[in-house]
């Protein structure tokens, strides 16, 4: 088997093709369903991770491959979930927009100012983990029903859209540092 197909790829591969199934049960209102697939692609995450890290799999392929999978699956959910009105419109919106203003960044960077690496930042990662947390807490509000998880589902939704936010502004920053850095030295990197 060649190296980009080895277990981490092939488990990133799987949350991708895990992606249509969860968002066709959304639309359907089949929210357990729903749920319990989102569960699993967010184990093939992990798995995938830990199997780059730990069995030394980590392919430039991976790299590539990952933070799609993971954007494909999160994005069509948010959109699909929108779709179905169990969350808001303007939260999709602010999600979506945040991902595009950082890839239009990226590629200023890297046509621009010839960045090659854009390695995640801290909050870019806080704010993924809250987009996750806050998708599986409104698919389990539509299961169980609950005010109680009705409730932290808005909460989470709020901490969510403040965390998005702060970590498009932290990736603009980051930005103008790369290329202050870069225009400086004139090596660039």
């Amino acid at each position: 088997m060649p190296r980009r197909l080895n277990l981490a790829n092939l488990l990133t591969l799987a949350r991708l093709g895990l992606a249509p199934f969860v968002i066709r049960a959304i639309l359907h209102g089949w929210h357990t369903e729903a749920l319990a697939l989102f569960a699993l692609a967010a184990v093939t995450d992990v798995l995938d991770g830990a199997a780059a890290r730990r069995l030394g799999l980590a392919t430039r392929t991976g790299e590539y491959l990952d933070p799609v999978a993971d954007k494909v699956l999160l994005s069509g959910v948010f959109l699909a979930l929108a779709g179905a009105r169990i969350v808001p419109w303007w939260f999709v919106a602010m999600v979506l927009g945040r991902d595009l203003y950082i890839l239009l960044g990226a590629w200023l960077l890297i046509s621009i100012a010839h960045r090659r690496k854009l390695p995640p930042s801290v909050w870019g990662k806080i704010s993924t983990f809250f987009q996750i947390v806050t998708a599986v807490a409104w698919m389990a509000n539509d299961v169980l029903g609950s005010p109680v998880v009705g409730a932290l589902a808005v909460w989470v939704l709020w901490i969510s859209a403040g965390l998005t936010l702060w970590s498009g502004l932290h990736y603009t920053w980051r930005g103008f540092l790369m290329a202050a850095r870069i225009d400086g030295s004139g090596d660039g990197e």
